[in-house]
């Protein structure tokens, strides 16, 4: 006689479980939460929880339990969606994307700014770009001694130079310094505002606009007080950046400059991957 087979699993047949599908809990889905009977559409899902909003745009947030919910009158469970990560087709200048892309090798040529904060704006929007046509942007801590700092670099065709000024206005004193660079591989190019802060959109902070800080004070302790930002120069820039995501957050007078002097500075050059 052949020895009898016993199932391992010796629980009850009306104990076991019925397994049930598996759904995942995608916006606007709508199902029915089994213990409470709300009912609502899936507006958000987070790690353990799922959101719902019923009718009546009342929500509530249910733990994302086995069998936990009703889809179409059947037991089901939500699960997470799964999120596939997207190539951005677009860099934050609004350049064509290269993914995979390496940094060039630095050009000879550089692009000076003002200041840090110039700086980490310009590396915030055009970093990508500036990687792979191999472009460092330097800061100067302002523009006083620009004559002699341009003929320190002893700029050529194979070397050029871009200079990014604030304030660049008829009459400024930025205008008068930049009128003492005649240099023919130099571009001297600028914005009308007095601060680079000033080149993010207001819109973008979720202020009506820039105040207007009286001549004599520090501009960017002035507009902290005006906007009843604490007077922390450097957190409040901080928070300037953060909220700087695109070209599309920046003043047209500064985008352009910066298209500009990045063009100059690689123009007619080849450089090496």
């Amino acid at each position: 006689m052949r020895p009898r087979q016993y199932d391992p699993d010796l629980t009850p047949p009306w104990k076991k479980v019925t397994p049930v599908p598996e759904v995942p809990a995608e916006p606007g889905l709508v199902v029915e939460e089994a213990t409470t009977d709300f009912c609502g559409a899936v507006i958000r899902c987070e790690a353990g929880t799922v959101t719902l909003e019923d009718r009546f745009g009342k929500h509530r947030v249910f733990p994302l339990a086995p069998r936990g919910f009703l889809l179409e009158g059947k037991v089901v469970t939500l699960v997470r969606p799964v999120v596939t990560a997207q190539r951005p087709t677009r860099t934050a200048s609004g350049s064509v994307a290269v993914p995979g892309a390496r940094a060039r090798v630095a050009r000879a040529g550089r692009i000076y700014v003002e200041g840090r904060h110039d700086a980490e704006l310009v590396e915030k929007v055009w970093g990508d770009d500036l990687r792979i046509e191999g472009v460092v942007v330097e800061y100067l801590e302002g523009i006083d001694d620009l004559p002699s700092i341009v003929a320190d670099f002893a700029p050529g065709p194979d070397a050029r130079l871009g200079v990014l000024v604030d304030h660049l206005v008829p009459g400024s004193k930025e205008s008068r310094i930049a009128a003492e660079v005649t240099d023919e591989h130099v571009l001297i190019v600028g914005h009308p505002y007095i601060d680079i802060w000033q080149a993010v959109k207001p819109s973008s902070l979720g202020i009506p606009a820039w105040p207007e800080v009286p001549r004599g004070q520090d501009w960017k302790t002035g507009a902290c007080r005006a906007l009843g930002w604490p007077e922390n120069t450097g957190a409040a820039w901080r928070h300037v950046l953060s909220k700087v995501y695109s070209y599309k957050d920046l003043q047209p007078e500064l985008l352009g400059a910066v298209e500009r002097l990045i063009d100059h500075v690689t123009v007619g050059q080849v450089t090496d991957a």
